[in-house]
């Protein structure tokens, strides 16, 4: 049954998202405003790249962030905008490729390392992953995705004792993100602390009640101490919320099937 835990989330998975206001007329022709004043400052280009990108207008994006380096070619911060736009137009490759073109530039950028790591670790080549998160936490980075995401390798591992102490980390530098709540918790259940394990499968359910992985988690307790009313009522409500999550279907259809 634990093995069909998992996280998956923003801190994992290095997507935009999206916020149409930024993309308004009037905002727009701001920054538009700005650049048409200094037309070979790659920074404005930069700034409205972003704004594009949160918007979801992520071919202006491209093409602003891409005038921004050819301005200037060691705007290792404009690789990484790029690199995320890659990425959240599933162009992994092309993602890594900027992510390792910043760090040449400049080799202490913990975003770029913390970026790269995301693309490796759901590509499978866990250890590159695990150097680029270990990378970023060397330079002292302020990042909870960092400590969040070696977390989920450690976990891979087996190793529950140092993924505890990973999510732990996480949890003090992003307090109010539900995902770390969810990774300690599979690994305190791992280790058979399931009080523990309840503990912060109900508060990541505190912070976002809308992810289906929480409720999931939460009713997998509940079925580990033999409530299968609850471990039901749980596991359904993770099944509404998200009807493709195979954990919660799988588990709704245990409890069911052995009630």
């Amino acid at each position: 049954m634990l093995s069909g835990c998992q996280t998956s989330s923003n801190m994992t998975s290095d997507v935009i998202t999206i916020d149409k206001s930024q993309g308004s007329k009037e905002n727009i022709d701001s920054l538009t405003a700005v650049i048409n004043a200094n037309p070979k400052d790659p920074s404005g280009y930069n700034v409205r790249g972003s704004a594009y990108g949160r918007a979801g207008d992520f071919n202006r994006a491209l093409a602003d962030f891409t005038t921004a380096i050819k301005l200037n070619p060691n705007f290792y911060q404009a690789y990484a905008n790029r690199a995320l736009i890659y990425r959240s137009m599933g162009q992994p490759v092309q993602a890594a490729a900027d992510y390792t073109s910043a760090l040449k530039i400049n080799p202490k950028y913990d975003v770029a390392y913390i970026g790269r790591g995301n693309i490796y670790r759901q590509a499978g080549r866990i250890d590159e992953a695990f150097q680029d998160f270990s990378r970023a936490i060397d330079l002292d980075t302020t990042d909870g995705r960092a400590y969040h995401n070696r977390g989920l390798i450690y976990q891979l591992r087996g190793q529950h004792e140092k993924a505890i102490e990973d999510f732990s980390k996480a949890i003090m530098l992003s307090p109010n993100a539900p995902e770390p709540y969810n990774g300690r918790g599979i690994s305190y259940l791992a280790l058979n602390d399931d009080d523990n394990a309840f503990a912060d499968f109900n508060h990541a359910i505190e912070l976002n009640p809308k992810l289906a992985e929480s409720w999931a988690n939460q009713a997998l307790v509940y079925e580990r101490r033999g409530d299968k009313a609850k471990a039901a009522r749980s596991y359904a409500h993770a099944v509404a919320l998200d009807p493709t999550y195979t954990p919660a279907k799988e588990g709704l259809a245990r409890v069911r099937g052995s009630s």
